[in-house]
């Protein structure tokens, strides 16, 4: 399928490996000019160059959105490099795992200051030309823990809910204006990130990481983690233009884990 975004720029934040790279090479893939964007520039550079090699269209901004007016420049190079931007994908790592109780003031501002607060200054900082435009994508990675919370990841669980309720919020207000704001939710899709979950969680329970991860498979109904592959279609299409009328919606790719519609 034709998406229809050959020769619109998108904006792609922490998409140097993992999920948000996914979605960039999608993107790219449709003819889509793609801003990589990450905290080390040789990986930026190294993601670039894979997109490159693809056949894509990527340049590459080194920030870390964490950093005062980090969200900002990142626009503002991003804007100098490809024009504006059609389509911004919001992506994070994530915070350490917590279990609820240990929570205290400081993980609640780092969760915030992770994945709320970059991500609305990145929006406030693209919206306006995406309404006077009539079109615009704006797309949030975000976790299946918005909608059954995870074990031991509360503090992802807080700040990604957060996000989830603002652009809901968001979804509403500028649907009229030609610009959907989406969700996506992986499950367990087979990344570093979850290798790294998986490994954690095996030392914390004197097993393996081998181990965790067939306990997880064996409560996946489709009986195996998710590929990249998979989840960055999945995104590239809500970016679409096909997906016109597809907005405020949080769209889960995880292989039917979660046992709610």
């Amino acid at each position: 399928m034709d998406l229809g975004i050959s020769g619109r720029s998108a904006l792609v934040c922490a998409s140097t490996s993992g999920l948000g790279y996914a979605i960039a090479l999608q993107l790219a893939r449709e003819g889509v000019r793609v801003v990589i964007n990450g905290r080390n520039s040789k990986r930026v550079d190294q993601a670039v160059a894979r997109i490159l090699d693809s056949g894509g269209d990527a340049v590459g901004i080194a920030a870390d959105l964490t950093e005062p007016g980090a969200p900002q420049e990142l626009v503002a190079r991003a804007r100098a490099a490809v024009g504006d931007i059609d389509i911004v994908v919001l992506n994070s790592g994530g915070p350490a795992p917590a279990p609820a109780m240990a929570v205290d003031n400081d993980g609640v501002s780092a969760a915030v200051d992770l994945l709320l607060r970059p991500q609305i200054a990145v929006i406030r900082q693209l919206l306006p030309q995406m309404r006077e435009r009539r079109w615009g994508r704006i797309l949030a990675i975000g976790s299946s823990g918005i909608q059954a919370p995870l074990p031991d990841l509360a503090l992802s669980n807080l700040g990604r809910g957060a996000l989830a309720g603002y652009l809901k919020t968001l979804a509403g207000e500028v649907a009229g204006d030609g610009v959907n704001v989406n969700l996506i939710l992986p499950g367990r899709i087979d990344t570093d990130r979850v290798r790294s979950l998986d490994a954690q969680t095996g030392e914390r329970l004197g097993t393996s990481a081998d181990a965790v991860r067939a306990d997880v498979i064996a409560t996946i109904p489709a009986n195996r983690y998710g590929e990249s592959e998979e989840f960055g279609a999945a995104g590239a299409f809500l970016c679409s233009a096909q997906a016109g009328y597809i907005t405020g919606i949080a769209l889960r790719v995880d292989g039917g884990a979660v046992q709610c519609l």
